[in-house]
């Protein structure tokens, strides 16, 4: 079992960034959804903004997130998230645990995106990792996966939403991505997992299970219900 495929996600339902190397801290990826964009009422995200799945997002060299280039504080930034998501939407920092929906980190495998039949990024996964049977993922939560010097946690399977059948190119719908996941795999697709051990990650490294008794210090986020605490100001 190997790393094949790594991302992070700098602006929260923005475009995924591809990286070959990254640093798993105990908040997740370094630099993973460090913004968001907040609503009259809270966030939006692309489960009801569809358009901003489209939008890519990235890291610029003093470690500030990019929206298409631009600086996350910048008009242009806030231009492009305005138009996707509407008038009121601004990108605001936020680097609280309720970011993350679930747990802080997400691992998709081989064999279950195989069988997904569509582009893994539908799934938004920060680590992708091959040589996985199909039907391994729901034996794994309650084990723990050592890769690089880092530790990783199983929660358990994440159960999808409607952000999988948006393309993440053109924002076209296509609910019968979703009907799959709930077809196929019952709803629930590639793993709840966080960090246990923080180190390094790179892509083409082994990776395997090991037992583990460990537990995730936080669950659950804004979409769950968590409060929204973020700035308004």
């Amino acid at each position: 079992m190997r790393v094949s495929g790594l991302w992070r996600y700098p602006v929260k339902s923005l475009g995924g960034e591809p990286l070959t190397t990254a640093e798993l801290t105990a908040d997740g990826v370094a630099g993973d959804r460090l913004v968001h964009v907040q609503g009259a009422h809270g966030p939006l995200t692309g489960r009801t903004r569809h358009g901003l799945l489209t939008v890519p997002a990235g890291t610029g060299p003093d470690g500030s997130p990019l929206v298409a280039g631009h600086r996350w504080d910048s008009p242009a930034a806030a231009d492009l998230v305005r138009a996707r998501a509407g008038a009121d939407a601004r990108l605001v920092p936020y680097s609280g645990p309720e970011r993350f929906d679930v747990t802080n980190l997400l691992v998709a495998t081989d064999g279950a995106v195989e069988l997904f039949g569509h582009d893994v990024r539908r799934l938004r996964p920060n680590l992708l990792l091959a040589d996985v049977p199909a039907d391994a993922e729901a034996t794994w939560p309650g084990r723990a996966i050592a890769v690089g010097d880092a530790l990783i946690g199983v929660y358990s399977v994440r159960l999808r939403c409607v952000v999988t059948s948006i393309d993440p190119d053109s924002g076209a719908q296509d609910l019968d991505v979703f009907r799959r996941i709930r077809r196929v795999f019952d709803g629930r697709l590639a793993l709840n997992c966080w960090v246990i051990r923080p180190g390094t990650v790179s892509v083409g490294d082994r990776a395997r299970l090991v037992d583990s008794d460990a537990t995730p210090e936080h669950l659950g986020g804004w979409i769950v219900g968590a409060p929204y605490v973020a700035p308004t100001g």
